[in-house]
């Protein structure tokens, strides 16, 4: 009887595992399909929503990895660990946010007086902030765990470096557009996507070590899928001014504006296409938003060099013989395991648009200017104002214009 149950047995197993298998791609599809929604409705309620996001994100982050470390140590009850892993973040947070503050929110600081004062020494007070939590670090160390704590120190600090510091550029990404916010996080959502679907059908070739599930199919069909994305999703954003206008604040108000004349990186241009082109689809001329051009090269580094931030995580998981930072969510991992590839990208764009986008800010400019002393104010009123009348820009005085008598 045995010997007649056995050839039951695997057909059983496999369905099963099958079963099991497709429960988990449909958990992680609604999942990924309802963190997509819940993105849209972000971006929907505008600037601050995002900002907020971008925090929670930020400090959920950091939680996961200082976690694992005190998992990881935990045997050796080190003193002020944890504590001073937090305090840090806030130190860190403190001096980033305090300086977006002193940078875009000029007007509101000038009408609070509380606000002058940090604003003015702000820097100072973020080095105090810092050398309290180091000299607290020094009266923590308990002999012949020096070298330990040493390293725990250190897991602090480059995890304050990989997360805070990323989810700093990634707010001033957004205040330079909306657009500089919303497209580099869909093309690696994009790619992160297609080449998972890539590699799960076509996937023959393996890529990397670090990865064994990823495949030099995955990655090329989602290399050429995600410019393809990149390049309509630039064409559809590119035409509001909601999306394409730096996040400013408005003092009146007291509140953000998105409200401005898009720059000519935003206005539709004719663009006439080389000869060979031009003979393979007789097209001459082709019209195209030139933050379309850009994104290709946004789109090229979120296919080509984003998913070494994948990498990157996937090493440091191995190393401590983990799965996922956490189970945050079901079927994905935790909140480090979808937004590896993201820290890498927002660096990126922020270097991106510092090296060839950003231009003088007159807004930024004048936020300065309303900080100074009233009689800085006057002296730089005058000084420009004798600029422009010498190129002609203002009509001369008027007594100046008067003929001699």
């Amino acid at each position: 009887m045995q010997a007649l149950s056995r050839p039951c047995s695997a057909p059983v197993w496999l369905l099963a595992a099958s079963s099991l298998l497709w429960k988990n791609y449909w958990i992680r599809g609604v999942l990924s399909l309802a963190m997509i929604s819940g993105f849209f409705l972000i971006i929907y309620m505008g600037p601050v929503a995002l900002i907020l996001i971008v925090m929670t994100v930020q400090i959920k982050c950091f939680h996961e990895i200082i976690t694992i470390g005190y998992r990881v140590y935990r045997s050796y009850e080190l003193p002020w660990f944890r504590t001073l892993s937090w305090y840090f973040l806030i130190c860190v947070n403190y001096f980033f946010y305090g300086e977006t503050v002193a940078d875009y929110f000029g007007a509101l600081v000038q009408r609070e007086e509380p606000l002058q004062f940090l604003a003015r020494y702000h820097r100072f007070i973020s080095f105090a902030l810092y050398l309290a939590g180091f000299c607290m670090f020094v009266l923590s160390l308990v002999k012949k765990h020096y070298r330990l704590q040493f390293y725990m120190f250190a897991w602090t600090h480059v995890t304050l470096l990989i997360v805070v510091t990323q989810s700093h550029l990634v707010i001033q990404n957004l205040f330079e557009g909306m657009i500089w916010f919303i497209v580099p996080i869909s093309i690696v959502i994009c790619n992160d996507i297609m080449a998972y679907l890539f590699g799960f059908f076509f996937g023959r070739t393996p890529l990397i070590k670090l990865s064994p599930k990823k495949t030099w199919e995955g990655f090329i069909g989602g290399f050429f899928s995600t410019v393809v994305f990149g390049f309509i999703l630039a064409y559809l954003l590119a035409q509001f001014q909601y999306f394409v206008c730096p996040v400013g604040f408005n003092s009146e108000t007291n509140g953000f504006t998105v409200e401005c004349e898009p720059s000519d990186i935003f206005v539709m241009q004719e663009y006439t296409l080389p000869a060979a082109v031009q003979n393979s689809l007789n097209w001459k001329n082709v019209n195209l938003y030139p933050f379309q051009i850009h994104s290709i090269f946004l789109s090229s580094f979120a296919s080509l060099i984003g998913p070494f931030g994948g990498f990157f995580a996937s090493g440091f998981k191995r190393a401590f013989k983990i799965k996922d930072f956490a189970s945050t969510i079901p079927g994905h991992g935790g909140i480090m395991d979808r937004f590896d590839c993201q820290y890498l990208m927002a660096t990126f764009v922020h270097v991106y648009i510092a090296s060839f986008i950003r231009g003088p800010n007159p807004s930024k400019v004048l936020q300065q200017l309303l900080m100074l002393q009233p009689e800085q104010q006057l002296s730089i009123f005058h000084t420009l104002h004798s600029h422009l009348r010498e190129r002609g820009m203002l009509p001369p005085a008027a007594g100046s214009t008067q003929p001699t008598e």
